[in-house]
């Protein structure tokens, strides 16, 4: 029967619509403003003590709070408005103490039935939606500086091999190293041995009394070298974190000779992400110092789960975080966390050498963090916030060495399983070549965000009446029905945009308005194949059935062809390119269902199975008449 749709294709569409309203539905209820307040390091967890500090501190302040929950290790507090957000955050912050981190969020405020369903809205664009803005500059001195501590020790680990003797080899002033020999063949055979290993240093020899001394200077271009390859690193390293994160279309990006601009659009967990972004940590493997080594040699640390316990420590450096090719959260024999470990070639033979003659001593895993302090002074009578580096060194693992190890082994002694689970994330996605320190931190959300927001939905509205007033009045019933199917397809594009997690961007907008002039296309290649039917004579029924079928080659062909461009555009692209493809992709794929089936659908219920003498579908043509 023409213009008939079995039941299972009516209740396919049906469903595929119900499930569309379902999970476009939580995108009607807005997020609140609302800071976040997490501990500054994974293993510090906030209790209700600290949350009920925090809220009596904005209560006494009158600021108005909305709700306060205690999550599993973070609390978050929901305000009305985006001042009184602005407002509590430093209140908090200097509450709190440096023990914790309090960030700007937005909480979503979805019903739990629709969680249950795992229904959520659609992430927004920084540029819409806002998100965090982090300005973070790179320390060449200490990234110079630290390769120079490594090149000092593998020249010295060869000169040993060599059976040269010398004295000092230290790093000085952050671009030499000297070196003292008693006479003056032991100076020229080392001399020899660097020349022919290391071109990267200009070397001079000099005598001070009965010291025969050689200097060796990094050149200018080397210092440069080293320089483009920290910021380099870094830049790899903090995609690669990002990436862990799960953060949706960030921007990365190298700003000047020395920063770093990180944007993340439509983050969750702000607090986070400045912990996993800003963690410019790396681990240092060292032997335990002998008893009659030295004090020269060696250096006391403390251990990060009890500083009052101390260990003292060789100043060799075995083997860095920047060898680490790979690193899993798992757990001991004991239940208790550790994370495994796997070095890269060159570190594990490093590992191999260093622990294959030291069976029964102990090997300490060093942690090395360099993180920033906010702390509020007051200047001319007015409090200022002034931010302090701060280094913290603390031996997280110092365990005896049972077998020469290689390539495999594990850390144990961590506090904690988001602890493991948070440095294996760190080694994981990458050692920082140097530190880094935050420069700017924004926020980027209510005010700028909400302008663009409006903005673009005044388009879409404006665009999407013009085009239903159009439709409506041109062909009239059939307007009718496009008109709906047009307000299906909008609902099936936000809801495979919140099913997916894809973000909505400012031109993400702009792809939604062409969606709707592309689905609004083929319903006009659809209605004008039908009135070109009636024209010649061909009974309704029969023309509605031609319409649909003869016009779905055309419009297969122009979406298809568009659909290949939009992939394209997201492959090549990036950040505003990318939003725009990822709408258009989706908005293609919806408005062929909503224009070739959902319409027809409708139109089969309305004109289906029945004698039809007329069609509303405007124009000069009002009347099919069935004749020959």
């Amino acid at each position: 029967m023409l213009n008939k749709y079995p039941l299972w294709k009516n209740l396919v569409i049906l469903v595929a619509l119900v499930i569309g309203f379902i999970y476009a539905l939580p995108n009607l209820f807005p997020d609140d403003y609302a800071i976040q307040i997490t501990g500054a390091r994974s293993s510090t967890a906030v209790n209700a003590g600290v949350l009920d500090r925090a809220v009596g501190v904005l209560e006494s302040r009158g600021i108005e709070v909305k709700s306060s929950t205690l999550q599993d290790r973070d609390a978050l507090i929901r305000l009305t408005n985006s001042e009184d957000q602005l407002q509590a955050r430093p209140l908090v912050q200097a509450a709190l103490g440096n023990e914790y981190l309090v960030a700007l969020n937005m909480a979503a405020s979805t019903p739990g039935w629709l969680k249950s369903l795992g229904a959520g809205p659609m992430k927004l664009g920084l540029d819409l939606r806002g998100g965090v803005h982090f300005l973070l500059e790179v320390d060449m001195e200490t990234a110079v500086s630290q390769r120079l501590d490594a090149m000092s020790g593998q020249i010295k680990r060869e000169l040993r091999e060599e059976r040269i003797r010398y004295r000092g080899g230290d790093v000085q002033d952050n671009r030499e190293i000297v070196l003292s020999f008693r006479d003056e063949a032991s100076r020229t055979e080392a001399f020899n041995m660097v020349r022919d290993q290391y071109n990267e240093f200009l070397l001079d020899e000099q005598t001070e009394g009965d010291e025969f001394l050689l200097v060796l200077t990094l050149s200018e271009a080397e210092v440069t070298a080293i320089q483009d390859y920290a910021l380099e690193q870094n830049l790899t390293t903090i995609r690669n974190r990002v990436n862990e994160l799960g953060v949706a279309e960030p921007l990365v990006q190298q700003q000047g000779a020395d920063r770093i601009i990180v944007e993340l659009p439509g983050v969750q967990d702000t607090a986070q992400a400045k912990r996993v972004l800003g963690a410019t940590a790396n681990l240092e493997f060292r032997m335990e110092a002998r008893q009659d080594a030295p004090s020269s040699e060696t250096e006391e640390f403390g251990f990060r789960d009890q500083q009052q316990r101390t260990a003292r420590l060789e100043q060799e450096v075995i083997a860095t975080g920047n060898n680490v090719a790979n690193a899993q959260q798992a757990f001991d024999e004991n239940g208790q966390p550790q994370v495994n470990i796997t070095m890269d070639s060159v570190g594990g033979d490093l590992m191999n050498r260093a622990t294959r003659n030291a069976i029964g001593r102990r090997m300490a895993v060093l942690f090395i963090e360099y993180r920033t302090e906010t702390e509020t002074r007051m200047v001319d009578g007015e409090p200022q916030e002034v931010e302090n580096r701060v280094v913290e060194k603390g031996i997280i693992s110092l365990a005896t060495v049972q077998s020469a190890l290689g390539s495999s082994f594990r850390i144990t002694g961590l506090d904690s399983i988001p602890e493991a689970a948070e440095l294996a994330l760190l080694l994981r996605a990458g050692a920082l070549a140097a530190p880094m320190y935050f420069v700017q931190e924004r926020t980027i959300g209510p005010s700028l965000g909400q302008k663009n927001i409006d903005a673009g939905m005044m388009s879409v509205a404006l665009g999407f009446g013009l085009v239903l007033l159009y439709m409506l009045v041109y062909y009239r019933g059939f307007g009718v029905v496009a008109n709906i199917a047009l307000t299906l397809n909008l609902m099936l594009l936000v809801a495979c945009m919140s099913i997916l997690s894809a973000t909505l961007t400012l031109p993400g907008i702009a792809g939604i308005v062409l969606t709707v002039g592309m689905a609004v296309d083929a319903n006009v290649l659809i209605f004008e194949r039908i009135k070109e039917e009636l024209k010649s004579g061909v009974p309704p029924q029969t023309a509605i059935n031609s319409g649909y079928s003869r016009a779905f080659v055309s419009i297969f062909d122009a979406n298809i062809t568009t659909l290949l461009v939009a992939v394209i555009l997201f492959a090549m692209g990036s950040g505003p390119v990318k939003g725009f493809a990822v709408t258009l992709c989706i908005g293609i794929l919806t408005s062929m269902f909503s224009g070739l089936m959902v319409s027809r659908s409708i139109v089969n219920i309305i004109y289906g199975g029945r004698r039809v003498e007329k069609l509303s579908i405007g124009g000069k043509l009002e009347i099919g008449r069935a004749h020959v």
